[in-house]
C-alpha cells in the first residue's frame, strides 16, 4: 500500500492531516495501486458516533484516510496539535478527484443514491471532464440487499475495475459498507454521501462565506428539520462537551499522539 498521511487523535478517532492537495494525491495513489482501501470524510456526527459506538470506532480506525470534513473537526485537529489544518470536505474532494482522475487517465465508478442523481452526475462530468473514464454506476435499492444482489454488485464493480469507487449510502451505512467490502473490492472506496446530489446540481450548497462561519449545519437543518434535528442539535452539543472535557483533562484522543502510516 502507498504511504499514507499522518493521523492525529481527536476524541476517540484518528484524523488524517495534510493539505487538500496531499489528500488528493494520496487517494489517487491508493486508486492507482488498486488498494482495497477506504476513505471516510469525518464530520462532527461521525466523530460522536465513533465516541459512542465501539463498532463504528473500529470502522473509522480501519480507514486508510480520514479527512477532516467538517470545519469544527479541522479546527479541533489544529487546537489539539498546534498546527492549522485545512478542511477537506467531501463536497470539495469529489470534483477535485474527478478533475485529477481525468487528467491522469484514472477511472471512476459511482455507487449509491438514485438513478436520477447518478444520471445528473454523469452528465455534468461528461460535459466538464470529457476525458474522465466513468466505468460504471449503480443505484442499489433502499433496503438490505439479498446475498445474490450483494454478490452481483461486487462482481460488477470488480469487472469494471475502477481506480476510485465513490459511495453514497449515508452515514454510517456507507462507512460500514466500505469496511465490510475491504478486501473484496479492488478499488479505493470513498464515502462521500451528500456530495452526490450537490455535484449533480440537484441540491444547492451554502456560499463559501457562510461555510467559513460554520453555518452549513444550520442550512441543512433548515432543509431537513425532521431528519436532522437530533443529529445537529444534540450531536453538535455533545461534540462541544467532549471537546471541552478533552481540553480540560489534556486527553486528546487515542494514544494522545500522532500516528504516521507507511505502506
Amino acid at each position: 500500500m502507498p504511504a499514507l498521511l499522518a493521523k492525529r487523535p481527536v476524541l476517540n478517532a484518528l484524523v488524517s492531516t495534510g493539505s487538500p492537495t496531499d489528500f488528493v494525491e494520496t487517494i489517487l495513489r491508493l486508486g492507482a495501486a488498486r488498494a482495497s482501501a477506504y476513505v471516510c470524510c469525518a464530520n462532527v456526527h461521525m466523530l460522536v458516533e465513533a465516541h459512542r459506538d465501539p463498532a463504528f470506532r473500529r470502522v473509522l480506525a480501519g480507514a486508510a484516510v480520514v479527512t477532516p470534513d467538517g470545519s469544527p473537526v479541522a479546527a479541533a485537529v489544529g487546537w489539539f496539535h498546534g498546527k492549522p489544518q485545512a478542511r477537506v470536505a467531501g463536497m470539495d474532494l469529489v470534483p477535485a478527484l474527478l478533475e485529477a482522475a481525468a487528467a491522469r487517465g484514472q477511472s471512476v465508478y459511482f455507487y449509491g443514491t438514485t438513478e436520477t442523481v447518478l444520471a445528473a452526475i454523469v452528465a455534468r462530468a461528461q460535459r466538464e471532464l470529457p476525458t474522465l473514464r466513468i466505468v460504471g454506476t449503480t443505484a442499489p435499492p433502499f433496503r438490505p440487499l439479498t446475498p445474490a444482489e450483494e454478490a452481483a454488485d461486487v462482481a460488477a464493480i470488480n469487472a469494471a475495475d475502477p481506480d476510485l469507487l465513490f459511495v453514497a449510502l449515508g452515514c454510517p451505512r456507507q462507512e460500514q459498507w466500505m469496511a465490510a467490502h475491504q478486501g473484496r473490492i479492488r478499488a479505493c472506496m470513498l464515502g462521500v454521501g451528500q456530495a452526490f446530489p450537490v455535484y449533480a446540481g440537484l441540491e444547492p450548497r451554502l456560499p463559501a462565506w457562510a461555510r467559513q462561519l460554520w453555518l452549513e449545519w444550520a442550512y441543512r437543518l433548515w432543509q431537513e428539520p425532521r431528519r436532522l434535528a437530533r443529529r445537529y442539535l444534540v450531536t453538535n452539543t455533545w461534540f462541544l462537551c467532549l471537546l471541552a472535557r478533552a481540553v480540560l483533562t489534556g486527553n486528546r484522543g487515542p494514544a494522545g499522539r500522532a500516528v504516521a502510516q507507511a505502506g
